[in-house]
């Protein structure tokens, strides 16, 4: 019961700040067609590890690796054998941003593939990073910043974070530009990231509205198509800087979201609940296992018995007899009325369960 007394103010809050932001950016509810990022990989290699690199026994790739790096500097290590401890083979990946220029810097993520225990003051040696065309468009290189820590002693280990994987803030430098003349364009789509068809049309009636005339086009629930032409402005950058900050209210669905693992229950403002009775309680099995030994009386002839215990029982909790949650018209009082049964978050998650089936919550029901 203590723990649902701060569930009532905290959807009332998040209802109340629902309810004060009714407008939203139109560059915060769409993608820009055109306006995209690409991801890069790359396999490298980290030197400089305090021996908590690759086993090279348990990974032949970070000795093939090496050999390769060596012998493009000009050292011949065929037929050598060498166990080094402080290097260790790596992915990297990036993201290039849209309209990334040759010499602008991208920032990489670093993460190992073999044994590695630890990255934690490795460097980079220069990798070469690929876009899905096979083409080479950025090379990273720089001291691997690692988000965890490990120690180990003879008894003990501890490891706090992931010491193998680690960032290189701007680690990568472009060396190849997406070829995309942005200024060719003569219509723009814009991709609603919650596709709706009430949102969409609002967002076509906005922009229609700044300009004065039918620049935008509403052609499915995910998409509104924008005419440049008709924008009467020099350039689609223009275009897009003239509408991006126009403000529109979405339409979202009714929609509530539950995590088993933690318990957290999030619930839309839209969400609406029908007139329900409901009732809840809980079944406790214990099984005790005490086991007695029996011996023989002393100077006889016999030898000790183990005996078998089982205690078995089983309890039901109070719980809910029948309470009855009333129709409720908005979010305050849809959380008051659940907030009365007087049970825990994660029994209140199968209750909505239970409510959902019955088909007297009236909105999308999601498990995460």
């Amino acid at each position: 019961m203590t723990v649902l007394r701060w569930i009532l103010p905290l959807f009332v809050a998040l209802w109340a700040s629902i309810g004060n932001a009714q407008t939203v950016r139109i560059k915060d509810l769409v993608e820009f067609d055109g306006v995209r990022a690409n991801d890069l990989v790359g396999y490298g290699l980290v030197v400089g590890l305090n021996g908590t690199g690759d086993g090279l026994r348990n990974a032949p790739f970070t000795e093939e690796i090496m050999s390769n790096i060596l012998e493009r500097l000009g050292v011949n290590v065929t037929g050598e054998q060498f166990r080094p401890k402080n290097v260790a083979a790596v992915l990297v990946t990036a993201e290039l941003h849209a309209f990334s220029r040759s010499g602008s810097k991208v920032d990489v993520t670093v993460s190992a593939i073999g044994d590695a225990k630890s990255l934690l003051g490795g460097t980079l040696i220069m990798t070469p990073l690929n876009a899905a065309d096979g083409q080479i468009y950025a090379v990273a290189q720089g001291t691997v910043i690692a988000g965890g820590a490990e120690a180990e002693g003879d008894a003990a280990r501890i490891v706090k974070g992931v010491p193998t994987s680690g960032v290189i803030p701007a680690g990568a430098r472009v060396e190849r530009e997406v070829e995309f003349d942005f200024t060719q364009m003569t219509r723009i789509r814009l991709a609603l990231r919650e596709p709706d068809f009430t949102t969409a049309n609002r967002i076509e009636r906005a922009i229609n509205q700044t300009f004065g005339r039918r620049a935008a086009l509403m052609t499915d629930a995910g998409t509104v198509a924008l005419d440049l032409g008709k924008t009467g402005l020099a350039s689609p950058a223009h275009a897009i800087v003239r509408i991006e900050n126009i403000a529109v209210q979405p339409q979202q669905r009714a929609r509530v979201v539950v995590d088993q693992r933690s318990g957290t229950i999030v619930m839309g403002e839209d969400v609406r609940i029908s007139r329900v009775a409901v009732s809840q309680g809980n079944l406790t099995l214990r099984i005790e296992e005490a086991p007695q030994a029996v011996q023989p009386n002393p100077f006889s002839d016999g030898e000790t018995v183990v005996v078998p215990r089982t205690n078995a029982d089983l309890t039901e909790d109070p719980g809910i007899s029948l309470a009855e949650v009333p129709e409720g018209t908005s979010l305050s009082e849809v959380v008051a009325g659940l907030n009365a049964l007087g049970v825990r978050p994660r029994d209140m998650i199968d209750i909505l369960k239970s409510i959902k089936a019955a088909g007297a919550l009236h909105a999308e029901f999601v498990v995460r």
